[in-house]
């Protein structure tokens, strides 16, 4: 069986439209939190520090609305004092909620950023282009012409990897194997960035509990002296508002811990499935370009 004869270095960096020209993809200047001033987090994972300011200002603006904006509109009244005259627990609930947005807000934009590399012509197209030791390194040097380091990118740097490993060995039956373990090792790195935000799932309807605990702690004790009152209407007044006060710190700051966490639920799980699906794309191009086009028989 004869075989094609193998695509050189030489002739495939010839054919590279992207030498001498700019870079399609530039992770230095378009990462939104290295353009920001900040240390980005791998790949798609957001930094910390940057999603808690951020939370922080919307917090603050959050409050300022309510306390300025909403203040001269009677029939928002009791909106406001859902969440300034209930106690502390609404004021964590919505600072958590706040940076988890916050993080899912960085973390769509770097995804966003990711998703660009999967229609990069990192890999020659044509028919009879094949993978041998000599095009890996032709192809590696190809997408450093394209991008400024493809260890930043999810798809390039699992393919640069497994391109080293059958450019430095020579080993075309590792390649396959080093996708398949970058691959697992991707989804675990997509996975750990999400715990950060699991955490504020499982702390916002907690923050909630925690109120209802304190609002009907506080109604059962105006209830008592709602008892003590007797037949004096002024002091038997008086203790029914503590009561109800209580009962509405109870409900209303589990209502809004609830619907925080709903809504926070929502959009983590619409992300998890972005990723899910890029991540097969990923598989699906390495599959298709990279082990596909393996040569087998080298002599």
């Amino acid at each position: 069986m004869s075989s094609i004869p193998s695509t050189s270095s030489e002739s495939l960096l010839g054919n590279n439209p992207f030498q001498g020209s700019m870079r399609m993809l530039d992770w230095a200047q378009s990462d939104p939190e290295r353009r920001l001033g900040f240390k980005p987090g791998r790949f798609t994972s957001p930094n910390k520090l940057l999603s808690l300011l951020a939370g922080l200002a919307m917090t603050v603006a959050f409050y300022a609305i309510l306390q300025i904006g909403l203040a001269g509109w009677p029939a928002a009244q009791w909106f406001i004092d859902m969440f300034t005259k209930r106690g502390p627990c609404p004021y964590p609930t919505m600072l958590f909620f706040f940076w988890a947005l916050a993080m899912m807000f960085f973390k769509w934009r770097k995804f966003q950023f990711q998703k660009h590399a999967l229609t990069l012509p990192v890999m020659p197209q044509q028919p009879d282009f094949e993978l041998t030791p000599a095009t890996a390194r032709a192809v590696r040097e190809r997408m450093s012409a394209i991008v400024d380091n493809p260890h930043h990118f999810i798809l390039l740097n699992r393919i640069d990897l497994a391109l080293a490993n059958l450019h430095n060995i020579g080993q075309t039956a590792d390649v396959a194997a080093i996708i398949k373990i970058q691959a697992e090792n991707d989804e675990a790195q997509i996975a750990s960035s999400y715990a950060l935000a699991q955490g504020f799932l499982w702390a916002i309807p907690v923050l909630g509990f925690i109120g209802t605990v304190q609002g009907l702690s506080q109604a059962i004790g105006a209830f008592a002296g709602t008892l003590a009152a007797g037949g004096d209407m002024t002091a038997l007044r008086g203790s029914l508002q503590n009561v109800t006060g209580g009962l509405a710190t109870a409900f209303e700051t589990t209502l809004i811990a609830l619907v925080c966490a709903l809504i926070l639920q929502l959009l983590v799980s619409w992300l998890q499935t972005l990723e899910s699906e890029f991540l097969d794309e990923c598989n699906e191009i390495c599959h298709k370009n990279v082990a596909g086009k393996l040569r087998l028989n080298v002599n």
